[in-house]
């Protein structure tokens, strides 16, 4: 591996390959619902551990409504890179069984490399180490800020992959005046980059957003979404993967659109939307609970 140096101790090792992959098929043989939030850098690190504890109380409670088989949803929590640790240690001190100790835990980015001489950056194999399951990579503010490729993405997944994590790859068309054909165009473009390289039978999350619609007066209208993740699914190196692909709506997400898109996607991945304990539980109710078969 290049610019490994170093080679990971027997603990690092023996924990990477213990980190057992999500499974993204249920009983029924169509793809699980997945739900997720990310704080971004909205969060000081008291407000992200009030959060978790927050969520982890909602779900564990005995008189919730909320209810989760085990072919139902899976969640996540995506904080910084500071606090993962200590989320993580909350959730897994949910009561056993509870829904709460269900929730995955994710990372906002990573290094592409394991080991090596490179300062400031995070290695995916401590992430796994860790404990986290989900990468968030090749998110549109990434791009525009730090100038991400494609390909740097699509390296950053191989890493991710190859520590037995789930990559959540970010994806979108920059421009509307395409309309679906277009965007559909631009969003398999980006797909085939990211995943070069990345064998069939690994599990990937696509998250689809448009990225002209980011900070815009109004979200993409369901329709067009609906159209956007309709030719992806279609497209033959999504297709060809089967049930281990699934594909998420990254966009303005509110209680009521799950229902809207009609189970033409898998989930949703949201980001401020979230970032109340309350509502996020009751987001997750309404994916877990309805609005079309989420998938196959």
């Amino acid at each position: 591996m290049s610019g490994n140096p170093t080679s990971p101790g027997p603990e690092a090792t023996a924990a990477a390959a213990s980190t057992a992959p999500v499974d993204s098929s249920n009983k029924r043989g169509r793809r699980r619902r997945l739900i997720g939030v990310s704080t971004k850098m909205y969060f000081s690190a008291s407000r992200t551990e009030a959060f978790t504890r927050s969520v982890v109380e909602l779900l564990s409670s005995p008189t919730d409504t909320l209810t989760l088989g085990d072919d139902d949803v899976d969640i996540f929590i995506i904080p910084d890179f500071v606090t993962l640790t200590s989320v993580i240690s909350i959730i897994r001190s949910a009561p056993e069984g509870s829904v709460a100790r269900r929730i995955k835990v994710g990372a906002q980015d990573c290094y592409s490399e394991d080991f090596g001489a490179y300062t400031g950056e995070v290695s995916p194999a401590v992430l796994a180490e860790v404990g986290v399951e989900f990468v968030e990579l090749g998110h549109a503010e990434r791009k525009r800020l730090f100038a991400e490729s494609d390909g740097r993405v699509g390296e950053k997944v191989r890493g991710v992959v190859r520590n037995g994590m789930v990559p959540v790859i970010c994806v979108g068309e920059m421009r509307k005046d395409g309309g679906v054909e277009g965007a559909v165009g631009e969003v398999v473009r980006q797909v085939e980059v990211v995943l070069k390289g990345v064998g069939e039978g690994e599990e990937v999350v696509l998250a689809y957003e448009p990225v002209w619609a980011i900070g815009g007066r109004e979200p993409a209208a369901e329709e067009y979404v609906e159209g956007v993740v309709r030719g992806l699914r279609e497209w033959e190196g999504v297709k060809g993967r089967g049930g281990r692909v699934r594909v998420i709506y990254g966009g303005a997400a509110g209680r009521g659109l799950w229902e809207r898109l009609g189970g033409e996607v898998d989930g949703l991945f949201l980001g401020r939307f979230g970032h109340d304990a309350g509502e996020f539980v009751k987001l997750i109710g309404e994916v877990a609970g309805g609005g079309g078969e989420g998938g196959e």
